[in-house]
């Protein structure tokens, strides 16, 4: 309690009580023990009264004893049934739920992982990816600033995402693996690896690596095979020992014809092996007639120039050049679309050339923007020269209708640097982000589309793109959202097609352990975005003629149907709304492949690591009898006190209102009864 206040209210109890004198024993000249009662009772209301006027605060202390959690991350992905490990896995789990004495020692918490984790105690061990990596960065969200130790029930076969093994290193916790599986060594062939682009362009080759291990101890011979349906195209006979238990064999292979071409790399099994499924692995090229070339011009050096070109090339389908304005005179009919970066006085030329081609172009401004020039140059737009800068921020707009925009959650970028002023349109535009200046949106595009003349652009009014893409990298740890945003925005500005009410948009083939998810956008007669409207799609497998109807759902700005779980083959679509008037039709391929199929062991020696390194101990399945008594026996895991530190004030005690109340009741009373009143 500070000084101040205890002399308040010492000042208090001194006012009250005089006052409490003054009216009872000096102004009725009476000591009777009936005034001195009520000189007690009133100096009990005055002096309770200043102290909740004062209303002093008061430091409590509570105490509490905190168990430790025993975190049980369980892997639900088919490999561990694959491996004949999920009855002893179930097995454990029901032992470490009924134990007594380990439940009232931990706070037992179940969490289950395959492509994702979830907080649930329920296994059904069919997730299709592995992604243990993302076990520890969920948990150490949550449990990092308590003690919980983690058994975490795996086979330690990760599919896809970071190197566990190093990402667990942001976790304060001790991690006690539960290997799922033996140490025995089989001997088996496997197709470790196959490397080849998505795409492919007519009348080229293209190459094809393949990676094939060997685990045994003798000299081996077999032979690889590529094919394509009954016609081998590639074949390699390959010795193996136990000194060369690897072969890295690069192939190229012909694209005659456009489509999804689909091949089989196998390595035939030997005779004695366990795992043949790892012996071959499905994978499909798509072979297209062109590739869309892009010129970024600028005279200046920009780091978002490098960003763009990243961002355009992360689609195979697409090459961006660099260049400089006369770079780009002496080879302009390379192009299908120019993005023009921060233009300036020597760009005249450059929209010359762009108007007599009739290319389509964006147009990215910044600081060191000539918008005198500019303004000159092109009769679209107009902005107000004020020669003062701002920083925007982007909001996305939720009714852009043109082509498909994911919201990346654009409020939380970094904003551009541009030049301030009012930019007018003389055409009609759509704004795919407006400004945003200290979390006020106005109604100004930051990004824009517009169509004139047959020809298509859009308008970027401010740089430093690039941090949007770094941004976007630490938000999803890729920059595949990004750059899809980017390419979505280059394939339409490069594209001569016609607007359709009615867009879908899927690749023409997916791994079979992918999610197959198809988006579709529906619109009015006026080009409104459709929110009502009733999608679906009807799906027929080529090899059977089944037919299924799956309806789109909305979400956010487009309609979604996921079509994950379909068994590998080709398959026809039809999406199209519920009156029948607008129709778009596909093909997708699903290709044959299972990767959590693969393993024949768990990964025993990285579940070892991951042990030491986080100071825990591993854990065979079938030999877990001293994990409970190690459990309780660890002091690292000991129960806590800890103390809890509050500050009340005196308002909040009700017992002090209680005795007002009382104290006058009673005063009331005596002076009543004693005919006082």
């Amino acid at each position: 309690m500070q000084t101040d206040t205890l002399t308040y209210i010492i000042i208090s109890g001194i006012l009250a009580l005089v006052l409490a004198l003054f009216q009872y024993i000096f102004k009725s000249k009476k000591r009777t023990p009936l005034y001195w009662l009520l000189t007690f009772l009133r100096f009990t209301t005055i002096f309770s009264v200043l102290l909740l006027l004062i209303n002093p605060k008061f430091d409590t202390v509570s105490y509490y004893n905190e168990k430790p959690n025993l975190i049980l991350a369980v892997d639900n992905s088919e490999s561990v049934s694959y491996l004949n490990q999920n009855a002893k896995v179930t097995n454990l789990i029901e032992t470490l739920r009924t134990h007594e004495a380990l439940n009232e020692r931990f706070n037992l918490e179940y969490y289950t992982f395959g492509s994702s984790v979830e907080a649930k105690d329920s296994l059904d061990f069919n997730e299709s990816q592995s992604n243990i990596s993302e076990v520890f960065q969920r948990l150490s969200e949550v449990y990092n600033n308590s003690v919980s130790p983690t058994l975490l029930i795996s086979d330690g076969n990760q599919t896809y995402g970071n190197d566990y093994e190093f990402s667990n290193r942001k976790y304060k916790q001790a991690v006690m693996p539960i290997i799922l599986g033996d140490t025995i060594k089989y001997t088996d062939l496997k197709i470790q690896q196959l490397n080849v682009n998505r795409y492919a362009y007519l009348k080229n080759k293209f190459p094809v690596e393949i990676i094939l291990t060997y685990n045994g101890n003798t000299t081996v011979n077999s032979l690889l095979k590529i094919s394509s349906g009954a016609t081998t195209v590639f074949s390699k006979p390959l010795e193996f020992s136990a000194t060369k238990t690897s072969h890295i064999i690069e192939a190229t292979l012909p694209a005659n014809s456009v489509g999804v071409k689909s091949y089989k790399a196998e390595i035939i099994p030997l005779d004695n092996e366990k795992n043949k499924v790892n012996n071959v692995k499905n994978f499909a090229v798509e072979v297209i007639d062109q590739k869309t070339n892009v010129a970024i011009v600028s005279d200046m050096i920009h780091p978002d120039l490098g960003a763009l070109k990243k961002a355009i090339e992360s689609n195979e389908q697409r090459t961006a050049k660099l260049l400089t304005v006369n770079e780009f005179l002496s080879q302009s009919e390379d192009f299908q679309l120019v993005i023009i970066y921060q233009p300036t006085n020597n760009f005249r030329s450059l929209f010359e050339e762009i108007d007599r081609l009739k290319l389509n172009k964006w147009l990215i401004t910044g600081t060191k923007t000539n918008w005198s020039l500019l303004n000159q140059l092109q009769n679209n737009y107009k902005q107000n020269i004020t020669n003062q800068e701002e920083n925007f921020q982007a909001n996305l707009n939720q009714n852009y209708s043109t082509f498909i925009v994911d919201d990346l959650d654009f409020e939380t970028f970094p904003p551009l640097n541009a030049d301030f002023g009012d930019t007018s349109f003389s055409i009609p535009f759509e704004t795919i982000l407006f400004k945003t200046i200290n979390s006020t949106q106005l109604e100004e595009p930051l990004l824009a589309t517009f169509e004139n003349n047959d020809r298509r652009e859009a308008l970027l009014l401010g740089e430093g793109i690039w941090k949007w893409r770094a941004q976007s990298y630490l938000n999803e740890k890729s920059f595949h959202t990004f750059d899809n945003f980017i390419g979505k925005l280059v394939q339409y500005l490069s594209s001569k097609k016609r607007r359709s009410r009615l867009n879908v948009n899927y690749e023409s083939f997916y791994n079979g352990n992918e999610n197959v998810k198809l988006t579709a956008q529906y619109f009015n007669k006026n080009y409104e975005f459709d929110a009502n409207a009733n999608l679906n799609i009807i799906l027929t497998n080529k090899d059977t003629n089944q037919r299924t109807t799956y309806p789109f759902v909305l979400k956010n700005t487009n309609y979604q149907v996921d079509l994950s779980g379909l068994e590998a083959g080709e398959y026809s679509f039809t999406v199209s709304t519920s009156e029948g008037n607008i129709a778009r039709s596909g093909d997708i391929k699903i290709l044959d492949y299972n990767v959590e199929q693969q393993f024949l062991n768990a990964n025993v020696e990285k579940l070892q690591n991951l042990a030491t390194n986080t100071e825990g101990t591993s854990y065979f399945i079938d030999n877990t009898n001293t994990l409970i008594s190690d459990l309780l026996d660890d002091s690292r895991f000991a129960t806590i006190q800890k103390s809890s530190k509050k500050v009340v004030p005196l308002i909040d005690w009700k017992y002090l209102l209680a005795l007002i109340a009382l104290s006058l009741s009673l005063e009331w009373f005596i002076r009543k009864y004693n005919g006082l009143i």
